[in-house]
């Protein structure tokens, strides 16, 4: 298993650099957690699964995820929780570390 801290800058372009280095290609991310400052998350409309609803969100969240690598890149699923205790759920495109840091648990497919 591969932990990658991340505690300064984007966190799926930071992960997809630190998967390159380690050589993965292909694993299940079995776990994600940390807090962002703003993120991106999509989700599909009720009238069409095949489109995404793409959100940008200026705002603070404590955040945990599952995820997989395919061909190299990472694909998360988050759920980023909010002032008010709400939480927003889908597919991460983006999440800005600064104040705080994301943990990523990764593990490499056999090979």
């Amino acid at each position: 298993m591969h932990v990658i801290e991340i505690n300064d800058g984007e966190l799926m372009e930071t992960l997809t650099d630190r998967l390159a280095e380690l050589g993965v290609k292909h694993g299940a991310i079995v776990s994600l957690i940390g807090g962002v400052d703003a993120f991106t998350i999509s989700t599909m409309p009720a009238d069409d699964a095949t489109k995404d609803v793409v959100t940008d969100y200026a705002l603070p969240a404590e955040m945990s995820g599952t995820g997989e690598v395919v061909d190299g890149t990472p694909h998360v699923h988050a759920v980023m929780a909010v002032e008010g205790d709400r939480a927003i759920s889908g597919h991460l495109h983006t999440a800005h570390i600064g104040t705080w840091f994301a943990r990523v648990y990764v593990i490499p497919a056999a090979t």
